[in-house]
Parts: structure tokens; sequence; C-alpha cells
């Protein structure tokens, strides 16, 4: 598998994650009946931000790992860093969705742990 292939295996997953936390922003408009913005309702207010969190950084992530790609980076640093990225969103949307605070505090974390490395990278490789 070459990098290239790596980072669009990862858009595939991502895209895969933000389907899933699209619909159930719609799922739970309905449930709930809030048709606009929040309602001041705590399901529909889960659901907005987890998607809402996940739109804010996966495109970046993923322009890092193409960029990386077509860098000439190695596969195993794009599957490090998408694979930990993929794990770290699924870990936030459980967290936000479920009210539980560990996969939310571990997926922020790790993101911002791959943001930064994937950053890094890319700065490496293009100056180099």
């Amino acid at each position: 598998m070459t990098s290239l292939d790596a980072a669009t295996l990862y858009a595939g997953l991502l895209l895969l994650l933000m389907v899933y936390l699209k619909g159930n922003c719609g799922f739970t408009r309905m449930r709930e009946k809030v048709f606009l913005g929040d309602g001041g309702n705590d399901a529909m207010l889960r659901a907005i931000r987890a998607q809402g969190n996940a739109v804010e950084d996966v495109p970046m992530v993923l322009i890092g790992l193409f960029a990386l790609a077509g860098l000439g980076a190695s596969a195993l640093m794009v599957h490090v860093l998408g694979g930990a990225f993929v794990l770290a969103r699924v870990l936030h949307a459980l967290g936000m969705l479920g009210g539980v605070g560990f996969g939310r505090v571990a997926g922020t974390l790790i993101t911002q742990l791959v943001m930064i490395g994937t950053a890094g990278l890319c700065l490496w490789q293009a100056l180099t």
C-alpha cells in the first residue's frame, strides 16, 4: 500500500464517520422534535457539537495526510497519523454522544497530538 493509498483509506473511514454524525443530527432532531438550533435540548446540543467538532478537524488533517503522501512520506507515517486520528474522532464522538467524559477528553487530546504531528511532518517534508 502506498502513502496515497493509506491517505485515501483514512479519507474513506472519516467520511463514513462524518455521514454517521450528520445522520445522527437529523435523527436526534426528529426524535427530540427540535427543528431549529438546539432548542435548549441537551441531546440535540451534543449531536450538533459532535458533528461540528469533526467538521472543524477532519478536513485539515486529511489535507495534511494527502500533503504528506504527495511529498513522499512513508505509508507507515500516514497509517500512524491516520489510524490515531480515526481512533481519536471515534472516541470523541462516543464521549460527546454518550456523555462519557473519558472519550471526549482522550479524543480531543489525541486529535491535538495528531494535528501537531501532522503539521510538524508537513513542515519537515516541505523544507528538507
